[in-house]
């Protein structure tokens, strides 16, 4: 199966193209950004490389000269919205195997394609396969976004997993803070050991010592038979409390004695355990002001925050949405059976101005929901939930909209921008592809 790896910031159009080609029997890694390729590059030869002329950390023609310079024998494709004869001829001139206007159709796309693969590989055929093979970026449960808050979120990760630090994640319901916490298990030393996930909300008080620590047969009524608690069963791993503000007082005095010295009683037992584990925990609650209030400990939350993480919420990420999106739905494809392509460009606009209070697993519920409910290729608004329409009808936006008079608006967006197709995009709260379209439907250069 030959590899082909996508270079496009325009998150929707990418995945579309990712899909039209993994079903051409293709395997396809998407990259949306300039560095994000060029360390795809520097590990792997790929057998063609599809990349798109303007991206916003890098010129594509740049881009090209460097991957040219890497592996000389790639053919790289380039795509562009505008029909610039000139650019064109520069690329090839460049060393691009050939040069692609958007918006174009998947035939053109993949007989270019194949041209240029049968020219580099004149001995072997082009191999097909029945298997489909999905993007690294679909098999990773964790999920690395290109917003800013992300890239830190990722920086932060990398910095402290390697260590044995207690970390503490803050941040709102739903944004994913046990896949960090998982994240931070599988990037350290610990990652072949036991990860245990502790919802500490789900603790009755009066079971809490024995849920941690484990007890022995008889130690009171109920236990029917002996019983190893969270702490060892994490032993030589990493134990994840989430939701650490809702322990009462005495099971915080309980966790800070064991985290303190490292080991643990049962419940009925005389002899001690020794444990060894690392120790990440997780809020949505200000314990700071938890801590002044008298509700938390003091000493066991600076025990526990060595080292804080902030989980950002989606709106915080805005950048991210659509990444997250397209791999929910790869999700609900093959949990459903299903082969939807995509997201029509009125949901995507939708799901821009919607303040997804429920973050990630609101996004998550909404998209398989959206799935089993499609009967063709594309989520198309009409099963979106209704309150994606009233909040989406009544949302405040400072951002240009496009009246009766669209051509004046992208004008407008344009000349704000500075003539950048990506920014005035955002700006007119549509895609890059929708933009493009109507350039072209307006005759604007």
């Amino acid at each position: 199966m030959q590899e082909i790896l996508i270079i496009e910031d325009d998150i929707s159009f990418c995945k579309m193209v990712e899909k039209f080609l993994t079903k051409k029997d293709f395997s396809v890694t998407a990259s949306f950004s300039a560095t994000e390729a060029r360390a795809l590059i520097q590990n792997k030869k790929f057998d063609l490389i599809l990349t798109d002329l303007r991206l916003p950390d890098a010129d594509g023609l740049t881009l090209l000269g460097e991957c040219k310079t890497i592996h000389p024998q790639t053919p790289v494709i380039l795509m562009t919205g505008y029909s610039d004869v000139n650019t064109a001829v520069k690329a090839i001139k460049n060393g691009a195997s050939d040069y692609i206007s958007k918006p174009f159709n998947p035939d053109e796309v993949l007989l270019v394609i194949k041209n240029a693969l049968q020219t580099v590989q004149t001995a072997a055929p082009i191999t097909t396969s029945h298997k489909k093979t999905k993007s690294t970026s679909s098999q990773s449960t964790y999920i690395q976004g290109i917003s800013t808050q992300s890239k830190k979120l990722n920086e932060h990760i990398q910095l402290v997993s390697p260590t044995d630090m207690s970390v503490l994640i803050i941040g709102e319901s739903g944004t994913g803070k046990e896949i960090i916490a998982k994240s931070i298990h599988q990037n350290s030393p610990r990652k072949n050991e036991n990860f245990i996930a502790v919802d500490c909300g789900a603790i009755p008080k009066e079971l809490a010592a024995s849920e941690f620590f484990g007890h022995l047969k008889g130690a009171f009524t109920g236990a029917i038979s002996d019983k190893m608690g969270y702490f060892e069963a994490a032993n030589k791993g990493t134990l994840f409390l989430d939701e650490i503000g809702n322990l009462t007082y005495e099971n915080q005095v309980q966790l800070l004695r064991a985290l303190q010295e490292r080991k643990i009683k049962p419940v009925g037992s005389n002899k001690e355990i020794e444990v060894d584990i690392r120790i990440i925990t997780a809020t949505n609650e200000d314990l700071r002001e938890a801590v002044k209030n008298g509700d938390f400990r003091e000493d066991l939350y600076h025990r526990l925050n060595e080292f804080s993480i902030h989980s950002p919420s989606l709106t915080e990420r805005e950048e991210d949405l659509m990444i997250f999106a397209e791999y929910f739905l790869d999700k609900a494809n093959s949990q459903l059976n299903k082969e939807v392509i995509g997201f029509s460009n009125e949901v995507v606009r939708i799901f821009q101005n919607y303040p997804w209070p429920g973050n990630l697993r609101e996004l998550q519920n909404c998209v398989k929901r959206a799935t089993l409910l499609t009967q063709g290729e594309w989520i198309e608004p009409s099963v979106l939930p209704a309150e994606f329409f009233q909040k989406y009808d009544n949302a405040k936006t400072e951002a240009f909209s496009l009246s009766d008079n669209e051509k004046e608006a992208i004008r407008q967006a344009l000349m704000k921008t500075q003539n950048n197709k990506s920014e005035a995009a955002k700006l007119l709260k549509i895609t890059r592809k929708t933009l493009y379209n109507k350039l072209k439907l307006y005759n604007i250069e």
